[in-house]
């Protein structure tokens, strides 16, 4: 993924989702807004579930000529021709999901928010670094990407970052000049309108 002058929305599925509603409404949010990327991020290793949930919505990523990438499954995604993968081991497994995948595929690598292991991903040959949440939350041990960091960052390396978790309109305002991509999930998939809330948050990108 190309960094773009403006930050660019990056979709993630829910942990969980019904194959008989969400395609339908996943499909209305790429209509609404222009989307980069789509990542699979299902929390189960069911293998069959993964494929299933893969292959209905390729078809509407394939459509619309948005990369589809995975969460983690570099085997899966290399098996049923996914654009890419998302690892969340930092810096791990990026050399083995590039030589996996080959030069032309989307190696993410989610660092938290240790400036470190983005570094150290990024050395590595991935694509882009993703760092998050961006607000602390009684969520795991509550650390959070300080916003400094999107500003180191954003002024010392090339490598495209990704801002995902938490966030809301003041933060995607805030981070706007220091961010490529904006991770956005539960934010949008949680509400009664996820149309609606993407296009608040993207308004706050103005």
């Amino acid at each position: 993924m190309e960094t773009p002058d403006q930050p660019q929305l990056y979709l993630i599925t829910p942990a969980e989702f019904d194959l008989e509603v969400f395609p339908d409404q996943l499909a209305r949010v790429l209509d609404a807004q222009p989307i980069a990327c789509l990542r699979l991020a299902l929390g189960t290793r069911d293998e069959d579930r993964l494929l299933r949930a893969a292959d209905a919505l390729r078809t509407i990523t394939d459509a619309r000529d948005i990369a589809f990438v995975i969460s983690d499954h570099t085997l899966l995604a290399e098996r049923i021709g996914l654009d890419g993968v998302h690892l969340t081991d930092a810096a791990r497994s990026v050399r083995h999901a590039r030589k996996t995948l080959g030069d032309d595929a989307i190696v993410g690598s989610f660092c938290a928010g240790s400036r470190h292991d983005g570094m150290a991903a990024g050395e590595a040959g991935a694509d882009y670094v993703s760092f998050g949440p961006v607000r602390p939350s009684a969520l795991d041990d509550g650390s959070y990407a300080e916003l400094d960091l999107f500003k180191w960052w954003s002024e010392v390396i090339e490598v495209p970052v990704v801002a995902e978790g938490g966030l809301d309109d003041a933060l995607v305002r805030a981070l706007t000049p220091m961010t490529d991509f904006f991770g956005i999930g539960d934010e949008i998939w949680g509400t009664d309108d996820p149309v609606k809330a993407l296009a608040e948050l993207v308004a706050a990108t103005k």
